[in-house]
């Protein structure tokens, strides 16, 4: 999959595989014009991905070949658990939990999780939790507290599923119970977003101690094309409503929404998904050195403080 801004750099790397090629089955020397060109590419490179705009990160977070929440885990942890079910209706697919080994400290991870293909994304209902996957999530971070295991949320979803089952089921009580829940929470709580941010599908596992972003995520109560269908009745305008949303990961730590942003490697997370899975995890790590030294008593006040001081403008 190559996007639309991504096409000069994946023009001027299969001319560089042509040199190569050329090079090689005729046996001359290329190496300083094939030197030039992958300057010239490595400069497009940087240039194109420093000054992305806000619709053309939301599309990378969107991206087919972008980890998702269990490629993560698996790459990070040791021995990963994954665990089933609300013990009330059914296990939601759409959102994933276990205790996982990282660097010999057991850990809970929750996250939202798509598929790959047709036959992935039904069943995983492209990402988009029911009640009882929310449901689920509270009762894994209920076990990780009894237990003192901090908890590591992975938030990837267009948004919690607005069909009339899940309404029927309670979608708006779980969500809003999982918020007060998480506010209580006596271990740490870190909460990355991964992707995409969408509404309260995503709030709904993102209270924590912590709240960071990958680079290039959104995170806003609604999508720029469900904005730009809502104020121009036509989502053609999405570019313009990403604009006005201001969604990205460097928009919501300039307006204190987030902790903070954890760098990408060039081209996005799936370019490098080991790399980024080890950034993750050390900054994982790091995380909880700050947090342990904290209080839960004091832990749990400066997590409601934070979310309380949201939205205050102070002259």
């Amino acid at each position: 999959m190559v996007l639309e801004f991504e096409k000069p750099i994946v023009d001027l790397e299969l001319k560089l595989q042509e040199m190569k090629d050329l090079a090689k089955g005729r046996n001359i020397d290329l190496s300083s014009d094939i030197q030039s060109l992958e300057e010239k590419i490595q400069a497009l490179k940087k240039e194109t991905f420093q000054n992305l705009t806000r619709w053309q990160r939301v599309q990378l977070s969107r991206h087919a070949d972008r980890p998702y929440a269990l490629d993560y885990i698996y790459e990070m942890t040791n021995d990963f658990i994954e665990l089933h079910g609300d013990r009330s209706v059914k296990d939601d697919k759409a959102m994933i939990g276990g205790l996982g080994d990282l660097d010999g400290r057991s850990v809970m991870f929750i996250g939202q999780q798509k598929g790959r293909n047709t036959k992935q994304r039904q069943e995983r209902n492209f990402g988009m939790a029911n009640p009882e996957g929310y449901r689920k999530a509270l009762r894994l971070m209920k076990m990780a507290e009894k237990f003192g295991k901090p908890i590591v949320t992975l938030i990837d979803t267009p948004g919690a599923f607005p069909g009339i089952e899940a309404e029927e089921r309670g979608q708006g009580e779980a969500i809003a119970r999982n918020l007060k829940e998480m506010f209580m929470l006596k271990v740490p709580v870190i909460c990355i977003i991964i992707g995409e941010g969408a509404s309260g599908g995503a709030l709904g596992i993102a209270i924590g101690d912590k709240v960071m972003m990958l680079e290039n995520t959104w995170y806003s109560v609604i999508s720029p094309e469900s904005c730009s269908s809502i104020l121009w009745r036509s989502w053609d305008y999405k570019e313009q409503a990403a604009e006005a949303l201001k969604l990205t990961a460097n928009d919501m730590k300039s307006n204190g929404l987030i902790d903070g942003i954890i760098e990408e490697p060039l081209g996005g997370a799936h370019k490098d998904m080991k790399k980024m899975s080890q950034t993750i995890k050390a900054t994982i790590l790091d995380a909880l050195k700050e947090l342990d030294k904290i209080k839960p008593e004091k832990r749990i006040d400066q997590r409601i403080d934070k979310f309380c001081a949201m939205g205050v403008v102070v002259e």
